[in-house]
C-alpha cells in the first residue's frame, strides 16, 4: 500500500471563495494536519482568535450533544413564525376555524357518522385493522386531526421568511411523530395483539434488541456487517484488481467477461459519503457488473475513508487526486481513446465540475457524462436546504473543525430525520414493540457501512454549492480560473429518481439549464439509491426517458413528465445503448489489468483495501 503524501492538494482560499479557518482544535494534534502555535507575545489577531477558538470548542461540544443541528437556527425559526402569526389576525381566525372544523370532523368519524381524518398517501402506522375499533379509532383521529392543524399552522405566514416555514413546518412534523400513538404498547392495537399471541414474548425480543442497540450506542461499537453479506464475497464482489492507489482513491479495474468490449472504457465516480459498492452490491444487482457483462471495459474509483489527518483536503484535492488522477490512469491503460465517465451523487458533482475544467483547458477525453442522482444546481436541492444557512453551517463547521471531519453517525442522523416516521419510528416500532429482527438485504447492509467527510471538503461543499450555489452562478473558480458547465461540449445521460429526498429529480433536471449539449434525461420509479439500484428483472420498475439534442429549447420539468409515457422495466438497458451509441463503435480484445510498462501494476484484487476502512 502506497503512503500518503505529506503534502496537501486541498483547494486555495481563491477556488470557490471563504474556506475554513485553520485547524487548531483536537484534529491539530493528529498526524497530517499542522498545529497553529500561538506567540510568545500575541498580537491583537492571535489573541482574538484565542477567543474565537473558545467560542468554538463550546459550540463543537454543543454539536456534538445535538448531532450537529443549531439550536440558534432552529429559535429563529420559530420567533419569525411566532411574530409573523402574531400580527396576523387573518391567519389566527382561519386557524380557529379549521381548528373548529377539524374538531366536527373528528367527532362525527369518531361515532362513525362520516369518513373523519384519513392517513395519507404512505403513512403506514394505522394500517392493522385494530386502528378501526374504539379507542384505537379516538386515538387515532385525535392524532390525525392534531397533524392536520398543524400542517395549516406552519403555513408561511405572509412576510416571513420561507427557510423559517419550512424549518418550523419539519420540527412541528419530528414532535409529532415522536408523540404518535402507533409508538407506544398501550395504545398501539397491533403490539397489543402481538402480545397477546405470543405471550409477551415480543416485549422480551424487544428489550433485548433495545439494550443491544443501546450496549453499542454508549459503547460506539457499529453493527456488525451481518454474515449473510460479507464484502469482497457476498457483495462487492465483481471479479477486479486495484491497479491504481493514492491516499484518496483506490482505482479497480474490472475483468473482462466477454471476448471482445467496446473501445471506450467507463469510469465509474462515486460519492465519497458512502462506500461506492451500492454500485456493486449483490451478482444480481450489481450495476457494474452488468455493465461488464454488457461487452465494456469498467473502472471505478473506491475512496478512502478520511481520518482527522484529512481534514484540510479540500473539493480540488477530490477532483485532482481523485477524479483527474484516476482519468489518467484510464488513459495510461487505454491510451487514445475517449472515455464514458459516470458519477453518482456527489461523484456526478464533482465531475461536473472537472468535466467542465477539462473543456475549459482544451482536455476533450470524455466521450459522454452520466449524472446518477447528481445535483448542478442547488435553488431547489430539497428538504435538506431547510436545515442550510449560516447558523447551521458555521455549527457544523465548529463541530468539523474540532473532529477533523463529520462522522457517518452525524450525517445519518440528519438523513433518518427527513424520514423520521419510516426510519425511525417506524424501525422502532418494529424491533422493540414487535420483537421483529430486522430484515437482510443487500442495501441494508451497504447503508450501514457509512464513511466520514473531511472538514474543509464538506465546509467547501456546503458554502461554495448549497448555500451560494457559485457552481452554475458562474462564481465556482478552479485553480484560479473560472468555470462553466456551458462549456462541456460531451453528450449527457441524467438520471433523476422519482422519490429522492436527497437529490430531488427537478433538481437533477436543472442541468437543461446550464448546458445545451444533447442530453438525455430518464426519469426513475424509487429513491435515490433504489431508484439507481434497478436492475433488469426487478419487479415493479419503470421509467420515462427522453433525448434534447443539442441547442434545441428547453422544456419545464413538469411538461416533460407529462410528454413522456411510463415504461415497464430498467433503464440500465437505455443507458447501454446510449454508451454505445456515443462511442466509435469499435470493438476491441480486452485491455491487460493495469499497465505495467506505465507504472501501474495491479496491487491487490477488488474490493480493495479502502473499502474495508472503518
Amino acid at each position: 500500500m502506497t503512503t500518503r503524501t505529506t503534502s496537501r492538494t486541498a483547494a486555495k482560499p481563491s477556488d470557490i471563495g471563504p474556506v475554513p479557518a485553520p485547524a487548531t482544535g483536537k484534529a491539530a494534534n493528529k498526524p497530517g494536519v499542522p498545529a497553529v502555535s500561538p506567540p510568545a507575545k500575541p498580537a491583537p489577531k492571535a489573541a482574538r482568535r484565542r477567543y474565537e477558538n473558545l467560542d468554538r470548542s463550546i459550540r463543537a461540544k454543543n454539536a456534538q450533544i445535538t448531532n450537529g443541528m443549531s439550536i440558534n437556527a432552529s429559535q429563529a425559526a420559530w420567533t419569525d413564525w411566532a411574530k409573523h402569526l402574531a400580527q396576523a389576525p387573518g391567519r389566527q381566525q382561519e386557524l380557529m376555524e379549521h381548528a373548529a372544523d377539524g374538531m366536527r370532523k373528528l367527532w362525527l368519524g369518531a361515532m362513525g357518522l362520516g369518513d373523519g381524518f384519513q392517513p395519507k398517501k404512505g403513512d403506514n402506522r394505522f394500517r392493522h385493522e385494530g386502528w378501526d375499533a374504539p379507542p384505537f379509532s379516538i386515538w387515532k383521529q385525535s392524532y390525525l386531526a392534531m397533524e392536520d392543524w398543524w400542517e395549516t399552522a406552519t403555513t408561511e405566514v405572509r412576510g416571513m421568511r420561507h427557510k423559517s416555514s419550512e424549518r418550523v413546518a419539519f420540527q412541528s412534523r419530528q414532535i409529532l411523530d415522536a408523540f404518535a400513538p402507533s409508538n407506544y404498547p398501550f395504545s398501539n392495537p397491533e403490539v397489543i395483539a402481538k402480545t397477546l399471541e405470543t405471550g409477551g414474548e415480543n416485549l422480551v425480543a424487544g428489550a433485548r434488541n433495545f439494550t443491544d442497540d443501546l450496549v453499542r450506542e454508549v459503547s460506539g461499537e457499529k453493527e456488525p456487517m451481518p454474515e449473510k453479506f460479507k464484502v469482497g464475497e457476498t457483495i462487492a464482489c465483481t471479479p477486479g484488481k486495484v491497479v491504481f492507489r493514492n491516499e484518496l482513491m483506490e482505482l479497480i479495474q474490472y475483468s473482462p467477461t466477454t471476448e471482445t468490449v467496446q473501445a471506450e472504457p467507463i469510469l465509474i465516480v462515486p460519492a465519497w459519503i458512502m462506500k461506492y459498492y451500492i454500485l456493486d452490491l449483490s451478482p444480481h444487482n450489481s450495476m457494474i457488473k452488468y455493465l461488464v457483462d454488457q461487452g465494456f471495459t469498467v473502472f471505478a474509483i473506491s475512496w478512502v475513508n478520511p481520518d482527522a489527518s484529512y481534514a484540510e483536503y479540500g473539493l480540488d484535492a477530490y477532483r485532482k487526486t481523485g477524479v483527474m488522477a484516476a482519468m489518467d490512469a484510464v488513459s495510461a491503460i487505454l491510451p487514445d481513446q475517449k472515455i464514458h465517465a459516470c458519477g453518482y451523487c456527489l461523484g456526478g458533482t464533482i465531475l461536473s465540475i472537472a468535466a467542465a475544467t477539462m473543456a475549459r483547458d482544451g482536455d476533450d477525453r470524455l466521450a459522454s457524462v452520466t449524472l446518477l442522482a447528481a445535483q448542478t444546481d442547488f435553488t431547489e436541492a430539497g428538504e435538506v436546504m431547510m436545515f442550510l444557512d449560516e447558523s447551521q453551517i458555521a455549527y457544523l463547521e465548529d463541530m468539523m473543525w474540532d473532529q477533523g471531519y463529520l462522522d457517518q453517525d452525524q450525517m445519518a442522523g440528519a438523513f433518518e430525520a427527513l424520514r423520521a416516521e419510516d426510519l425511525i419510528w417506524a424501525k422502532a416500532i418494529r424491533r422493540y414493540l414487535l420483537g421483529e429482527p430486522e430484515k437482510l438485504f443487500d442495501i441494508m447492509a451497504w447503508n450501514a457501512d457509512a464513511t466520514r467527510m473531511p472538514y474543509r471538503m464538506h465546509s467547501e461543499y456546503l458554502r461554495g454549492l448549497f448555500l451560494e450555489n457559485r457552481l452554475t452562478g458562474g462564481r465556482y473558480a478552479v485553480e484560479g480560473k473560472p468555470i462553466a458547465l456551458s462549456d462541456i461540449a460531451a453528450p449527457f445521460f441524467v438520471v433523476g429518481t422519482e422519490k429522492d429526498h436527497i437529490a430531488p429529480w427537478k433538481s437533477v433536471y436543472k442541468i437543461r439549464l446550464f448546458n445545451d449539449a444533447e442530453q438525455t434525461f430518464v426519469l426513475t420509479a424509487g429513491g435515490h439509491n433504489s431508484g439507481i439500484v434497478s436492475e433488469p428483472g426487478h419487479p415493479r420498475r419503470s421509467f420515462r426517458v427522453g433525448t434534447r439534442s443539442a441547442n434545441e429549447h428547453y422544456q419545464d420539468p413538469d411538461s416533460w413528465m407529462q410528454d413522456r409515457d411510463a415504461q415497464e422495466g430498467s433503464w440500465w438497458p437505455v443507458w447501454a445503448e446510449f454508451l454505445r451509441s456515443k462511442g466509435s463503435g469499435t470493438v476491441i480484445a480486452p485491455p491487460d489489468m493495469g499497465a505495467p510498462s506505465a507504472g501501474l501494476k495491479p496491487l491487490c484484487a477488488a474490493p480493495g483495501t479502502y473499502v474495508h476502512q472503518s
